[in-house]
């Protein structure tokens, strides 16, 4: 009775190692490199030391974006330790080249916090088209800064070397489309591939504690 008992109970117990380890090959499998994801080869430089990066590749005026905007956001927060959000405004136009110099006028004046959803709102709830100069301003004054701070960011050289960064960032990665990721600049995920935002964001999750396991 004593060994049918202890037999049964190494059969169960090798039953639970089975399905646990079998539940560990699906979760490293339910995201497959070349379908929901893409390898960046060369990968694209993004700084910040040891620090896991996590690429926001996106436009004040594309909608998908504009939704996607809180849930990354929330996402951003719950980060493991040693990983960081950077927004990289995409550009391959003219509107582009002004919105994304309108996000890094934002960061230089401290005022991204305020500015980064009015100018999603100006543009989507407001219709707005924000694509001159004078509109740029009006808004930033309306919010609170002084509009020759304004002037002086938006003719500032380290702000036009940002939107050129932030052009190449988004050329070398070779993006489809807004929103895209990239985790540590080795990996894309786009909406398309991905299936969907969540979908997304559950992927970036995953290649970020890949990466933070590598370390």
């Amino acid at each position: 009775m004593t060994f049918r008992f202890y037999s049964r109970a190494a059969a169960l117990c090798f039953f639970c190692l089975a399905i646990f380890a079998g539940s560990l090959v699906v979760a490293e499998e339910q995201w497959i490199e070349g379908q929901h994801y893409q390898v960046l080869n060369p990968p694209v430089a993004v700084g910040r030391g040891k620090d896991v990066v996590v690429t926001e590749f996106f436009w004040y005026g594309c909608g998908h974006c504009y939704t996607f905007e809180p849930m990354l956001t929330a996402w951003g927060k719950q980060l493991p330790e040693g990983a960081v959000m950077q927004p990289s405004p995409a550009v391959w136009n003219d509107p582009m080249r002004v919105h994304a110099t309108a996000f890094y006028i934002a960061e230089v004046l401290d005022a991204k916090e305020v500015m980064h959803p009015v100018i999603f709102d100006a543009m989507h709830v407001q219709r707005k088209r924000l694509v001159s100069r004078l509109e740029l301003r009006d808004l930033f004054e309306d919010n609170g800064v002084d509009p020759e701070q304004f002037d002086k960011a938006f003719d500032s050289f380290g702000v036009d070397s940002q939107v050129r960064q932030a052009e190449a960032r988004a050329r070398s990665a070779r993006i489809s489309g807004t929103p895209s990721i990239m985790v540590a600049g080795k990996y894309l995920i786009e909406t398309r591939a991905a299936g969907s935002q969540t979908n997304m964001l559950e992927i970036a999750r995953h290649l970020v504690e890949k990466e933070l396991a590598a370390l």
